[in-house]
């Protein structure tokens, strides 16, 4: 009788051991896990110039927001209870985006939170969805994906998921690369496997008669308080940046850090915003002393702050920007000139604000 019940309990304890390495590997299968470093595919629709020494170059850096739009954008990872955007919204919204580079008529254009056949916007490309509607000349193009899933078993998502950065140029595109950010460790390991994968973006884009610029497009976490995951991730953002001014050579990077640029920012917003950001002190203070920055630390501290917020809260219905958690930063042999956040036309079409900067490639 011992003997047999044993046999159970062996039988049993078998049985459920290759059930978890079974459902262990269907996670891990259709999960996304990047290499520390990869190579991306440039897209060239038709040939492009190079670059030109001492020209000027304007530069449009965007997160969209998966072109959800404004109001209704309280999503459950915000703690709302709104739906997702219905594809007449997207579709909106992808027309507005696309009307704004027109008219700002940037060199290059740094989006983030493109979504690429997600279940959540009806399974568009909604890169490709915006560059239909742009001049011919914007042919070159390169893209990163940081989140993808095959299904992700949340009540509010349950389907897959697909979210990409992407660099879009009238110029010569080459070398394009991926960089893996250091991901968050203080959530469970199935939960790891279904996170967004933070990434750096690397392009290069040729000069003529030598020499290129380098240009790195992010979007840096969110929801990692409890953790260092932000210090880690600045961390390697400026030991990337840093590698390339080493050499030499002109670099730009712009994106969404969600990083406050001053403790002071962090006492001007109310209780309920305050939780996602360190009260200890903001994490992106190495960058701002180390390069320049669109906006500067003065210009998001002085009395005309307000014109460099970037940000509006989604848990309220505000239509007012009340923080500045995007820039644009730049090395030697750059020459900045006018920038500015645009703000007058485009706080309907996302929760974040376009940063636009003006450079002077160095002769």
């Amino acid at each position: 009788m011992a003997k047999t019940i044993m046999k159970i309990i062996t039988r049993g304890t078998l049985g459920l051991l290759l059930l978890t390495l079974v459902l262990s590997g269907a996670v891990y299968l259709t999960t996304f896990h990047p290499d520390a470093i990869e190579d991306e595919s440039i897209i060239s629709l038709l040939p492009a110039p190079k670059l030109r020494p001492g020209q000027r170059l304007k530069v449009l850096s965007w997160n969209v927001q998966f072109l959800a739009g404004r109001p209704n954008n309280n999503f459950f990872f915000d703690g709302g209870n709104d739906a997702w955007p219905s594809l007449q919204t997207v579709s909106a919204n992808a027309e507005a985006v696309a009307d704004i580079i027109r008219q700002e008529d940037p060199d290059i254009v740094l989006l983030q939170e493109l979504d690429d056949g997600a279940d959540r916007t009806h399974f568009r490309d909604q890169l490709q969805m915006v560059l239909n509607l742009l001049p011919h000349d914007y042919a070159q193009h390169t893209s990163t994906f940081y989140w993808f899933a095959d299904f992700v078993p949340h009540s509010e998502l349950l389907g897959g998921v697909g979210m990409k950065m992407s660099i879009i140029s009238k110029y010569r595109l080459a070398e394009a690369k991926r960089y893996a950010l250091p991901a968050i460790t203080s959530d469970d390991i199935l939960a790891r496997q279904y996170n967004l994968k933070r990434a750096i973006q690397s392009i290069h884009l040729p000069i003529e008669g030598g020499g290129k610029l380098n240009v790195l497009n992010t979007h840096l976490s969110a929801y990692a308080q409890g953790s260092d995951t932000m210090l880690r991730q600045v961390a390697m953002v400026d030991r990337v940046l840093g590698e390339v001014g080493a050499l030499g050579e002109p670099a730009l990077l712009g994106g969404d850090f969600n990083l406050l640029p001053a403790d002071s920012a962090y006492q001007h917003l109310d209780a309920n915003s305050r939780k996602y950001y360190n009260m200890d002190g903001t994490e992106i203070t190495p960058l701002l002393e180390r390069y320049g920055s669109v906006p500067s630390l003065p210009e998001t501290l002085g009395d005309d702050r307000e014109s460099w917020f970037t940000h509006i809260a989604n848990d309220n219905h505000s239509e007012k920007p009340d923080k500045t958690i995007d820039y644009i930063f730049y090395t030697g042999k750059l020459t900045l000139n006018e920038h500015y956040v645009r703000s007058s036309d485009t706080l309907r079409i996302s929760d974040h604000l376009p940063v636009v900067a003006s450079f002077t490639l160095s002769p």
